[in-house]
């Protein structure tokens, strides 16, 4: 079984607006989401995701087009790292009031995230958007949004931040998880996994999940398998994770 870790949402937020939280100069690009600063702060953008099929070095030649080099302000909730030390922030070159986030999922080099508490979700979504609509980068590739009812396609994305679509089976509550289902076999088929804890974001966003039911819905999130057969000799599929059973524990 397949799972996305969340559901992509438009909530009812305030404006992608955040204070201030540093500046200076670029000085090397690390990947297509984040670089490092003259002083030696390590930056990750925020609110987007690599986009499938795009080769990193493709990405982080994007982002050093708009950035390398340059001087650029910062702007997050918080200035505290990940776990990684990193610091998540939405990146503008500075006299610029649009986000080096904008500009990468406008032109097709990257995903807009998955969560749905994001304030600049709405912005952001309506960027991939126009790309979407106009072909640009990864949306050129007319599988960049998997179908549901390909499962073997979507396991291809293990591990990675993926776009899928389909029509929902069910959807209900078990245990600690809610399940979007989009096929009955549970050692087969795709499904979306939300947690408890997480419902109140969809709640707050507008988002009623159990009338998801036999609605046609894209989601997003990153791909992990549970329970699917062992003759695969995939080393993530004996992940456990104390989610409950796949799909519900439907037979």
């Amino acid at each position: 079984m397949l799972a996305l870790m969340s559901l992509t949402a438009t909530p009812s937020r305030a404006a992608c607006e955040f204070e201030p939280q540093g500046e200076g100069r670029v000085a090397e690009i690390i990947d297509g989401r984040t670089f490092r600063m003259d002083d030696g702060r390590e930056v990750r953008l925020a609110g987007i995701e690599p986009g499938p099929g795009l080769p990193s070095a493709e990405g982080a030649k994007a982002l050093g087009a708009l950035i390398a080099g340059r001087d650029v302000t910062l702007h997050a909730l918080t200035d505290a790292p990940d776990r990684y030390g990193r610091q998540p922030a939405f990146v503008m070159v500075t006299g610029s009031r649009t986000s080096v986030q904008r500009e990468l999922l406008a032109s097709g080099f990257a995903l807009a995230s998955a969560s749905v508490a994001d304030p600049c979700a709405m912005e952001l979504a309506a960027a991939e958007a126009g790309a979407r609509e106009g072909k640009q980068g990864l949306w050129d590739n007319p599988t960049a949004i998997k179908n549901a009812e390909r499962p073997d396609d979507i396991l291809a994305e293990m591990g990675r931040f993926a776009v899928v679509e389909g029509k929902v089976l069910s959807a209900k509550l078990a245990g600690a998880t809610f399940y979007i289902n989009f096929g009955r076999r549970w050692t087969r088929d795709f499904a979306v996994t939300i947690s408890r804890r997480m419902m109140p974001s969809f709640e707050a966003a507008g988002i009623d999940l159990k009338s998801l039911a036999n609605k046609r819905i894209r989601i997003r999130g990153w791909i992990v398998r549970h329970g699917g057969p062992p003759d695969r000799g995939d080393p993530c599929r004996t992940d456990r994770t104390g989610r409950g059973q796949p799909n519900g524990g439907n037979p």
